[in-house]
């Protein structure tokens, strides 16, 4: 913790599926004033996301699911996302790798640690670990995967890499992850 912020006090605001706490920070300024802060912040752990690549013939997988925060914001019901889940107990590529079978029926080769990232870290805490994974497909698109007690209804979507930064472009992929590992990607194969 910095030596310019004190936690004066912290409550619980709700502990549903994840927990919200509200916080009053002392926080000193750059001027050495001291200002008293309110914040929340909401808890639910960290995670993990992948890129699945199948190099040889330009193709990604991402999977398309329910996201209800995305729903009440205005945003589609359903969004295409890169593999993700939380670590729980897990290191991350042990997540990642459970998370490729789970949520896209594929197991994964190598892995290469890509970036680690904090989404909103104005309000959340959830960390997420990015990797890019090798997988030989063609992916398996004809069933519906996921956990059903987490309400997961997943949709496998196996799509040319190219497609996919198109999709960035019209506004069709829209999470924050899932643009930040293709725009990785697109990088690192220019080099």
């Amino acid at each position: 913790m910095s030596a310019r912020i004190k936690i004066v006090s912290e409550q619980v605001v709700s502990d549903f599926w994840g927990t919200t706490t509200g916080y009053e920070v002392d926080f000193t300024r750059s001027d050495g004033t001291v200002q008293r802060l309110s914040r929340e912040a909401y808890h639910h752990g960290h995670a993990a996301a992948v890129l699945p690549f199948d190099e040889a013939r330009g193709m990604v997988v991402l999977v398309r699911q329910f996201r209800f925060a995305a729903h009440i914001a205005g945003g589609p019901d359903m969004l295409l996302e890169a593999v993700a889940g939380l670590l729980d107990d897990d290191d991350p590529e042990t997540c990642i790798r459970r998370e490729a079978v789970e949520e896209a029926g594929i197991t994964l080769g190598a892995v290469t640690p890509a970036f680690t990232v904090f989404v909103s870290p104005g309000s959340i805490t959830e960390k997420i670990h990015c990797f890019v994974g090798s997988y030989q497909g063609p992916a398996d698109t004809s069933t519906r995967l996921g956990l059903a007690h987490e309400g997961e209804d997943i949709e496998v979507v196996e799509i040319a890499f190219d497609e996919a930064m198109a999709m960035i472009a019209r506004g069709e992929i829209i999470d924050a992850k899932t643009i930040a590992l293709l725009q990785h990607l697109a990088l690192s194969r220019r080099t």
